[in-house]
């Protein structure tokens, strides 16, 4: 589970990053082709209760990894800017799950925009085109290609490659008119036939306006201008004040609820952004929870038991015989498994159980 954070030079998206893995990255343009790598603990408060209960050896969130990369060069005639990034820099953006587009929304004369104006709308499409011309240049050249070549091979293979050659070819329309891939409605067999291509307009993404101090009593409807010219799929819009979340990660937890109630911040816009990018990814968590050990295991929505049953180890979903299942609110109101069953609220799920987010499981398997 990993997530590039992108954006333009001068949007914080370095900042972006220290504040949601507490880093120390350096900042300002210093590190402008430097690649930070962070992992980040996914809060989840049921872990807590959970412990409570069951007095754990240790307690074990999920986690995202996050990387900050540098911004891409501008494309030219010829020349895909983000094509002429550090190859380990180009592999990680294409291997990234999804996106976290870091977008400036504050002003600071002290550290001008590179455009000269604020302006998040013109920002954000900047660098979406960078990435639809980055697309296309990869479907242009995949297209040639089948072109000289695609008619060879087994009449399996050539049948493969005039679908890929459909497939690619609406896709190149689709970019050619400015839409990224994601909004392309591919079906999931059409998706699989281009996934090894790791298109970047393919990527779920959080777009994520970057606000000043300032700027906090108008956050929220300028999220949601800006969220409404912005109706693609598999895309959330959101804000959040970096330098503000650094400052509280700073200090004590009492001194930090105190700086939110002047300020007037009701939540931690670092947790929100955390538990967006979860959702983004498309990730439920499910539970175990012993004397060893409380754990949340994230896996896709939509996952069955016996794919749960693989998250833990794969000699477990080898040898499934059947998930012990109860949901995280009738065991805290229960106070217990052995009450759980004893209420008829623990289950015998079978392999094609679909898994929901936050339900206990315990697996028995045969070894």
């Amino acid at each position: 589970m990993q997530i590039a954070i992108v954006g333009l030079a001068g949007s914080g998206k370095t900042t972006v990053f220290n504040t949601l893995t507490r880093g120390h990255a350096q900042t300002g343009g210093f590190g402008a082709l430097t690649l930070n790598v962070g992992v980040v603990k996914v809060p989840d408060a049921r872990l807590d209760r959970l412990a409570e209960i069951f007095k754990p050896k240790k307690v074990v969130q999920a986690d995202v990894t996050y990387v900050d990369l540098p911004a891409p060069p501008a494309s030219t005639e010829g020349h895909v800017g983000t094509e002429e990034l550090p190859a380990e820099h180009l592999a990680r953006l294409r291997e990234s799950d999804a996106l976290l587009h870091v977008i400036r929304a504050f002003e600071d004369p002290s550290n001008p925009h590179p455009d000269g104006s604020v302006d998040p709308g013109r920002d954000l499409e900047h660098l979406d085109l960078e990435f639809i011309l980055a697309d296309l240049a990869m479907v242009d050249r995949r297209l040639e290609r089948l072109g000289s070549t695609g008619r060879h091979g087994t009449p399996a293979e050539r049948e493969a490659n005039e679908r890929e050659e459909i497939i690619l070819k609406r896709l190149k329309t689709s970019l050619e008119a400015g839409h990224p891939i994601r909004d392309a409605g591919l079906s999931d067999d059409e998706a699989k036939a281009v996934r090894g291509f790791r298109f970047l307009t393919e990527k779920p993404v959080l777009v994520l306006l970057n606000v000043g101090e300032a700027d906090l009593a108008t956050a929220a409807a300028r999220t949601t201008a800006l969220a409404a010219g912005y109706a693609h799929e598999h895309a959330m819009v959101d804000h959040l004040s970096a330098r503000i979340e650094m400052e509280l990660g700073e200090l004590e937890p009492e001194d930090a609820a105190t700086f939110m109630d002047e300020l007037g911040i009701a939540e931690s816009g670092l947790e929100r952004v955390i538990h967006l990018s979860y959702r983004l990814l498309g990730l439920i968590s499910f539970l175990t929870a012993g004397p060893d050990e409380v754990r949340a295991w994230p896996i896709p929505a939509g996952s069955t038991a016996v794919d749960a049953a693989g998250a833990i180890h794969t000699d477990l979903a080898k040898g499934f015989i059947r998930a012990e299942t109860v949901g995280y609110d009738d065991l805290i109101t229960l106070g217990s498994t052995a009450e759980a069953r004893k209420a008829g609220r623990l289950r015998s799920e079978g392999k094609t159980y679909r898994v929901s987010d936050g339900d206990v499981l315990e697996i028995l398997f045969s070894r």
